[in-house]
């Protein structure tokens, strides 16, 4: 069929969605660090590195299910995952994705600056997110 209409995607090979969950655990750690090191005066950084490790997994998830990742904009990537999911994605993990990647504008282009008790918040939920992917991918 055709993809026009659809968000930007990219068909990929078998072995993409275990490359991808290898990066979404290394970006989840380096997150974690962070977050648990709690030395920070800003944990933008922390929050940058939680929405790449989330569409690492969201990647991993569609990869396995469909062969396609998500390309370019990160808004797209709900989008994708609820596409190829269907039914199957549940609200709160579908939610909690979406929220996360508004916080990623936010940090990144905005004023506002993640505070430890939200980035600790964000990483409990990835944490969730991350277990229900793996489950998947």
């Amino acid at each position: 069929g055709s993809m026009t209409g659809k968000g930007p995607r990219k068909v990929v090979d078998g072995g993409h969605a275990k490359a991808r969950l290898l990066q979404a655990r290394e970006f989840h750690e380096s997150a974690r660090s962070l977050v648990t090191l709690a030395q920070a005066k800003s944990y933008n950084g922390a929050v940058t590195l939680m929405v790449t490790a989330a569409i690492a997994y969201s990647d991993a998830v569609t990869a396995k299910a469909r062969g396609v990742v998500n390309q370019q904009d990160h808004q797209s990537a709900p989008r994708l995952l609820r596409e190829v999911l269907g039914n199957r994605l549940p609200e709160g993990q579908d939610r909690f994705f979406r929220k996360l990647l508004g916080r990623k504008d936010e940090v990144n282009y905005g004023t506002r600056s993640a505070t430890l008790e939200e980035a600790q918040r964000l990483l409990l939920a990835l944490d969730d997110f991350a277990v229900w992917a793996e489950g998947l991918a």
